[in-house]
């Protein structure tokens, strides 16, 4: 039953990681799409 645990603990983990990744990518992608624009605004 351990072994059940720790998958558990560990599949948690995962989709957290996952979710973390994501936000930051999306804050990431913004932070472009927002300098692309302010380049934009320039010319």
């Amino acid at each position: 039953e351990q072994s059940n645990v720790d998958m558990a603990a560990q599949l948690v983990n995962m989709i957290t990681t996952q979710r973390a990744y994501s936000a930051n990518s999306k804050t990431i992608t913004t932070a472009d799409e927002m300098l692309q624009e302010t380049l934009n605004l320039k010319r």
